[in-house]
């Protein structure tokens, strides 16, 4: 019997039914909504809540929901949802940009400790500034910052983003946000590759050309790093857990 798939018997190669790649293609769709939804709430969150949420039956909500826990994408707590180890796992394999993100932990910590600031580490993704690093400063809990967060390209960090900069760092002065300050500079490669912007954002009323200035060592110290991590080698497979 002709199932669909692999080779058939008069030599050509067969193809998956129509049907079953639409289906397949769904039920991804249907996932990756859930977890989206589950994301961007942050908290646990129920069936009835996410069915509304993504426009999916519950049945199917249900369904979906325990094909996600069995993997450890999500977590069940009695009749609750929340993302699980597995997805945060995955999410952390991603580097927009080879030791980019471990160059960048030190770098950014030192530039909060020393100026206050809330300090992002952006990248562009689909016409946004989306933040791969961060460490929060004195604008918690107004203006909270993590991972994950996306930013408008009309931001400081998002300008700094799209193109060379002369004359400095770009300034936001409560251009974007009442009561909140930036300081914006593009992180470059050694070769002089735009690949990530640096931010860091204050209460109005700091001085921003000392921010600036900070935001500036703050990234060479971070091209130096990237520079560093591509000449290290990497950790034999044998010390790390799968």
């Amino acid at each position: 019997m002709d199932t669909g798939t692999g080779p058939r018997a008069d030599g050509a190669e067969g193809t998956a039914a129509p049907g079953r790649a639409e289906r397949g293609r769904g039920v991804l769709e249907g996932a990756f909504a859930l977890l989206e939804a589950l994301r961007r709430n942050g908290v646990e969150t129920g069936v009835t809540e996410l069915a509304r949420a993504c426009g999916v039956p519950k049945g199917s909500v249900h369904r979906l929901l325990d094909q996600l826990v069995a993997v450890g994408a999500v977590e069940r707590r009695g009749s609750r949802y929340r993302v699980g180890p597995q997805l945060y796992r995955l999410g952390q394999a991603w580097e927009p940009h080879p030791g980019l993100r471990t160059a960048a932990r030190l770098p950014l910590q030192h530039l909060s400790a020393l100026t206050g600031a809330s300090v992002v580490l952006t990248v562009m993704r689909d016409d946004m500034a989306i933040t791969v690093s961060s460490v929060p400063g004195d604008l918690e809990p107004l203006l909270p910052v993590r991972d994950g967060i996306a930013f408008r390209l009309d931001t400081a960090a998002g300008t700094a983003l799209k193109g060379p900069l002369r004359g400095g760092a770009v300034l936001d002065r409560e251009d974007v946000m009442d009561g909140v300050c930036c300081a914006a500079l593009p992180v470059r490669t050694p070769d002089g590759r735009t690949v990530a912007a640096l931010a860091a954002l204050v209460p109005a009323g700091r001085g921003l050309d000392a921010l600036a200035r900070a935001v500036a060592g703050t990234g060479a110290a971070l091209t130096r790093a990237l520079a560093r991590s591509g000449q290290r080698r990497p950790l034999p497979a044998a010390a790390l857990v799968p």
